[in-house]
């Protein structure tokens, strides 16, 4: 669940409404409402202050046909700064985009403000009405990231199914780009499920990446009404299993957005589900609502309750796991602990040989 997977999936939803059956049409008609909030919405006020979210009397639990207000929880800062506008000019120098703009990710600001920790996400085989892949992108994207000083960088893309491998090989190209300008840099592939493709996961799996993202996007109860139909949590899974199978090295990752409906029993027995698939590493975030397009939020939850599902992660036996009200699957915190510990693990690696 990228930001922009989320962008991707959600909207899915709206084409696909009219060949469903009665009730889970009129499922995703409730589920569907107004605008989401707005950059203004998320511009951080004296709400924003941690002291005054208990002081919060707002509902957090949407009534049919209502919108909810956005708590002060998930107000941030607007992002400024040298770097932010360095790492913009670089993008589309390139001709090359990221996550964190195209989903109006709302923790833009924390990590391309400035910064020892900075991240970005880019998007490779981005668009709509799909042109042959650019051969240039693989190296138009390794020069970026080496322009740009970061060492972790995480790379995905909407679904391309008018490819063969689902762009697969573009994947692994742009990967192995990445190592041979700096073998230093970790990598990160968030990547679609290929309709079940597990030779194109494989492909990417051995490419020399260091994580392999694949989010499964909801609790199993709702992935009928969230996802594209094509997709299902035990396709995802199936995703996730088969590159750990092949890359047991390989750190295994994926994301759950929290606030569709979902209640603790499934979310519990999600995290159950993807634990028993030797997934890794775990993030939760909240759900928001992009557009009119996109599923309503239906409950806003609250950070103590991120912080108790957090809990749960780290005693189930996750590697890591990050819980949040702002937290996505490409998320800064995260990233820097998995490249502490991928860096601890290449070091055991080197000293074992």
């Amino acid at each position: 669940m990228s930001p922009r997977c989320i962008t991707h999936v959600y909207s899915s939803t709206v084409t696909s409404a009219a060949k469903s059956s009665p009730d889970r049409a009129d499922r995703k008609k409730e589920l569907l409402g107004e605008d989401g909030p707005d950059l203004q919405d998320f511009i951080s006020g004296e709400l924003s202050e941690k002291s005054k979210w208990v002081e919060y009397k707002g509902n957090l639990k949407r009534d049919k046909g209502a919108r909810l207000r956005l708590p002060p929880w998930l107000k941030t800062e607007i992002p400024i700064g040298k770097n932010f506008n360095k790492l913009k000019n670089t993008l589309r120098e390139l001709n090359l985009h990221t996550v964190c703009e195209e989903a109006r990710c709302p923790n833009i600001g924390e990590c391309w403000g400035g910064g020892e920790y900075n991240t970005a996400t880019a998007t490779i085989m981005t668009a709509r009405r799909p042109p042959p892949l650019d051969p240039n992108e693989p190296y138009n994207t390794a020069k970026a990231i080496a322009a740009w000083g970061l060492d972790y960088v995480v790379l995905t893309s909407v679904d391309r199914d008018d490819i063969s491998d689902g762009g697969a090989e573009h994947f692994a190209k742009t990967v192995s780009n990445l190592k041979e300008r700096d073998s230093r840099i970790l990598v990160e592939c968030l990547t679609p499920d290929f309709r079940g493709d597990l030779a194109a996961v494989e492909k990417i799996a051995l490419s020399g990446l260091d994580v392999y993202a694949h989010n499964v996007e909801t609790v199993r109860e709702l992935q009928r009404f969230v996802r594209d139909p094509r997709a299902n949590i035990d396709q995802s899974l199936s995703v996730l299993r088969h590159a750990k199978k092949v890359k047991p090295s390989v750190l295994t990752k994926t994301s759950i957005m929290l606030g569709l409906g979902e209640t603790d029993q499934q979310i519990h027995n999600t995290m159950t589900e993807l634990r028993e698939a030797e997934v890794d590493c775990l993030t939760l975030g909240q759900y928001m609502q992009p557009t009119k397009r996109h599923l309503k939020v239906d409950e806003y939850v609250t950070p103590e309750k991120f912080a108790h599902w957090e809990k749960v992660g780290n005693e189930m036996g996750f590697v890591y796991t990050a819980s949040g009200p702002l937290v996505r699957s490409s998320y800064k915190a995260g990233e820097f602990f998995l490249k502490n510990l991928l860096k601890k693990r290449n070091t055991d690696i080197a000293i074992g040989e």
